[in-house]
């Protein structure tokens, strides 16, 4: 059995960030269908667990070694991290999980050489952008017709990376 390396611990709140593995997969894929973001399914994840490519997959546990309370999945591009999904369970909300799981990427592109993150996010989900912002990001742009069921555009965000002198 795989065993997740810890990342971040924060005893305030009983978050741990670790790295996901095979064994979180049913789990992330009930997560991402309870919230509404573009089907991946299990495939998919699985998949980007086994890609040689530079890829930060992390779920967070309400409780070190607990239940995975929510997921996050990126790849480094060249000097540029692209967050592809983050998504919590819909009970546990508004409680700094997601913006914990997004900072650990970033911290991670950060330290493997990305210079800015870039997202996508659907144009009616003022929640999520008004998360983006609280992370660093700001609106970059916008992708036509991006989404489907429903199509709706998508707002692209963006957050730089390069450390200040």
């Amino acid at each position: 059995m795989a065993t997740a390396k810890l990342l971040t611990e924060d005893s305030d709140r009983n978050v741990a960030i670790e790295e996901m593995t095979e064994h979180d997969l049913l789990a992330v894929v009930e997560i991402e269908e309870e919230s509404g973001l573009s089907p991946w399914g299990w495939d998919a994840y699985h998949k980007e667990l086994q890609s040689p490519e530079e890829v930060i997959m992390l779920v967070a546990r309400a409780d070190p070694g607990g239940a995975v309370a929510g997921f996050i999945v990126s790849r480094l591009i060249g000097p540029e991290l692209h967050v592809y999904n983050v998504a919590v369970r819909p009970e546990l909300r508004r409680r700094g999980v997601a913006a914990r799981l997004l900072r650990t990427a970033l911290e991670w592109g950060q330290r493997n050489g990305a210079h800015l993150a870039f997202l996508e996010v659907r144009e009616g989900n003022s929640a999520a952008q008004n998360l983006y912002r609280g992370c660093g990001f700001a609106v970059a742009g916008r992708r036509c017709r991006y989404y489907v069921a429903p199509v709706e555009d998508a707002i692209l965000m963006s957050v730089s990376l390069r450390l200040k002198p």
